[in-house]
């Protein structure tokens, strides 16, 4: 490329730049019981919840990373765990209280709290809307109380009742059921009862993806009985069929949602937007506007360390190769179901389109990708074989 359209192409890219959304991620990492098929950095609490000394280190820790977010209003904020449902409402206000002080918030922010049906009542729920959440994601799996047992879940199909019908009586009326399908000897039949009891409780986004067998987890080291490979694709077909029929709209791999309901926070990680992770283990993806630079950078992993401020105040910063900001952008938007403007790549990635040139004519060839002169996509041949269409950026 002449250096004069090299520059050209800079000024550009440093103009969409000024505009990358970022968010806020809170790492909440305790849970009353470690899951057998969960590789989350995920800790089951063995005495009594340190809730004070973590707010204060969630809050130590945002003081010292906030320059990160250049006074760009966050668009979301989603505390994950572990099960941040723990937390008390109080904690959730305090948190959301000193973020508001290191940098605005957009008038429109989704702010989304995992809970898990076993560990909440009504006076949390008031309390988590009074601190300002808006957005509840449950962790149901299943409706199915055996099948609930041998994923070693603390709640049962009563509980996740009663916490839908909380959630709704406080007020919450955007939130997300997650279930899981491939369970442990489960049925065609079972798997899309699970589908329909969730959907009759009316909720605005549906998470919904396969269990598989994660490194480090119980279910890897003695693997339960799980179904058949044509099993599992008739489950995928028929439950994408439930969900269409339902007025869910698939916008991602796993994600469905009512109109103009999709999850703010996960398209920000799908569109390669900016994130900020606090708390133990949570990772950070942020653009330096100014040099136009990628940066990533994690927290120490465990509770314990993390309340240590010398290990919280260690963590070391990673630029991202040009090679890695390409691999990373395309892992993550070609699971978006309706593709990615080529406009969003050259804006998150500060790179310009002629990067992809070889590699999407390959992809296009082998019947992968459509490839237009505004969007790029993954074809339904694509979607089958999304690891090696993904694969195909790294160099």
């Amino acid at each position: 490329m002449p250096p004069i359209l090299t520059r050209k192409c800079q000024l550009y890219m440093q103009k969409l730049q000024a505009n990358i959304p970022v968010s806020l991620y809170v790492h909440l990492p305790w849970c009353v019981q470690k899951c057998p098929y969960c590789d989350f950095n995920s800790h089951q609490l063995k005495d009594n919840l340190p809730e004070a000394l973590y707010v204060q280190a969630l809050l130590d820790e945002l003081a010292m990373q906030c320059h990160w977010l250049q006074n760009r209003p966050l668009a979301s904020i989603f505390f994950g765990g572990g099960t941040p449902s723990l937390f008390s409402g109080k904690a959730i206000g305090k948190i959301l209280e000193g973020a508001a002080q290191f940098t605005p918030f957009a008038p429109d922010i989704e702010i989304t709290l995992e809970a898990n049906p076993g560990t909440i009542d009504h006076a949390h729920f008031q309390d988590y809307r009074t601190a300002g959440v808006n957005r509840i994601s449950l962790g149901v799996q299943s409706l199915d109380n055996q099948k609930l047992k041998a994923l070693g879940r603390i709640h049962d199909s009563v509980q996740v009742h009663k916490a839908i019908a909380t959630a709704k009586r406080v007020g919450f009326d955007n939130f997300n059921i997650d279930i899981m399908y491939g369970l442990p000897q489960q049925s065609l039949a079972e798997a899309m009862s699970d589908i329909n009891i969730a959907l009759s409780f009316e909720p605005t986004h549906f998470s919904w993806y396969q269990l598989t067998l994660e490194p480090n987890t119980l279910f890897y080291r003695a693997p339960p009985p799980l179904p058949c490979d044509d099993l599992l694709w008739d489950m995928q077909v028929a439950g994408q069929s439930i969900l269409q029929t339902a007025g869910m709209q698939q916008y991602e791999v796993s994600a469905y949602a009512l109109h103009a309901k999709a999850c703010k926070h996960n398209l920000n990680y799908w569109e390669f937007g900016d994130y900020l992770g606090i708390g133990a283990g949570a990772h950070s993806k942020i653009t330096d506007i100014n040099s136009q630079k990628i940066f990533r950078f994690a927290q120490v992993k465990h509770p314990k360390d993390y309340l240590n401020a010398e290990k919280r105040r260690g963590i070391q910063t990673n630029l991202i190769s040009e090679s890695d900001v390409v691999f990373e952008f395309m892992l993550n938007a070609l699971r978006l179901k309706n593709g990615v403007r080529v406009e969003l790549f050259e804006q998150r990635t500060g790179l310009c389109r002629e990067k992809l040139e070889t590699v999407l004519q390959i992809g296009s060839e082998k019947g992968w990708l459509h490839v237009g002169d505004e969007k790029i996509g993954v074809t339904e041949l694509g979607e089958r074989y999304l690891n090696d269409v993904v694969a195909l950026f790294l160099n």
